[in-house]
């Protein structure tokens, strides 16, 4: 069914890996100074990654992590153990440059895009911050839709549209980060519908709930879906109903790297849980999707299996923000360089094991 123009194009977009650059890749790879497999995982992703770009050799230039920010009304249920607040305090702290994803974005040498796309209260303008807010936080869930379809829409558009002004700037790897309190709670509701997992396997302590905490979110998680009965194979359903105004921007993100033939770094939960959206609408988006990091959230690791995605990373995180993305953009460059930088043994002038384990020289 037709979404929006921009949605529909983006979608049709959206092609399979390059089988070609894969195999050059592949034949590149076997023929480099090292054993053939030695450097494990990540001979995987620079191969994958050649499929992603179309190029036998791809090179990554340039880093982004966009991160989106957004309210939930569903904090009015009680589900987070810190106040709704917090979010523009947070994105305050993006603008000054005092938060995790602050440091690690520069130690990574990433640009860092902010976008308000529905915190519940009036920002100060900021020349690192975007207001593309679509709310003033969503509705309640757990009594009604989040959103309207056509705030869904505008979500999904509103990344797209973000995701390609930063490809068309030279991003070569994009990150998707989240900031929104509360916002667990609607990933968990996402997750439990599109992977079919029950709230209680989705759901976890987010901002560290006790048991009874714990216990009370699962109830919450559970009264939405069965209040909202958002269908599983639809993705803008799912946004609409139980989702969040900075998931389904990142959604968005997710869809326009897709189709603009770049690597797209799932973060943690949040992050996750707007890559199954994106997934659940273009499934073929998922081969370009990198999963960074295995988040200490239970229903990520339900959401990258939906997905067919193996993290990089497993550090015991739970912060959001981009930052276990950002981390694994070490990795996944690292990836890139080796297979484009690294000499092969005719570049070297060293010998090579032959099929009856003689050297050969090359």
């Amino acid at each position: 069914m037709a979404i929006s123009e921009l949605i529909d194009r983006t979608i049709k977009e959206i092609v399979p890996l390059d089988e070609a650059a894969m195999a050059s890749a592949k034949a590149r790879q076997d023929q480099l100074t090292k054993p053939q497999g030695s450097l494990g995982r990540l001979e995987d992703l620079s191969v994958r990654l050649a499929g992603i770009f179309g190029e036998a050799t791809p090179r990554i230039r340039r880093k982004t992590v966009i991160l989106a920010a957004g309210d939930h009304g569903v904090v009015a249920e009680g589900v987070s153990a810190y106040p709704q607040d917090v979010t523009p305090a947070m994105v305050m702290n993006f603008m000054g440059g005092g938060a995790a994803i602050n440091v690690l974005a520069k130690h990574a040498g990433a640009e860092i895009v902010v976008l308000d796309a529905g915190v519940a209260a009036d920002l100060p303008s900021h020349p690192s911050l975007r207001s593309v807010k679509i709310g003033r936080g969503t509705n309640n869930i757990a009594v009604g839709p989040a959103m309207t379809r056509e705030q869904a829409i505008q979500c999904l558009e509103t990344g797209i549209e973000t995701c390609r002004e930063q490809i068309a700037a030279g991003s070569d790897l994009l990150a998707c980060g989240d900031m929104g309190i509360g916002n667990t709670t609607p990933s968990s509701a996402i997750t439990s519908v599109i992977t079919g997992a029950g709230a209680d396997a989705t759901t976890g302590r987010g901002t560290g709930l006790d048991d009874t905490g714990l216990a009370h979110k699962i109830s919450v998680v559970q009264r939405a879906i069965d209040i909202n009965r958002p269908d599983p194979k639809d993705g803008l359903d799912v946004l609409m109903k139980v989702g969040g105004f900075e998931i389904g921007v990142l959604a968005g993100v997710f869809l326009g790297a897709a189709a603009g033939h770049r690597p797209v770094v799932v973060d943690g939960f949040i992050s996750g849980a707007a890559a199954l959206i994106a997934y659940t609408i273009a499934p073929k988006a998922g081969h370009r999707f990198i999963a960074s990091h295995q988040s200490v959230e239970p229903g990520h690791r339900i959401a990258l299996s939906c997905m067919g995605l193996d993290p990089l990373l497993d550090l015991g995180m739970r912060l959001g923000e981009g930052t276990g993305a950002t981390l694994a953009m070490h990795v996944i460059e690292a990836a890139a360089k080796c297979l484009s930088d690294m000499a092969t043994f005719a570049e070297a002038g060293v010998s090579e094991k032959t099929e009856d384990g003689q050297e050969a020289a090359s």
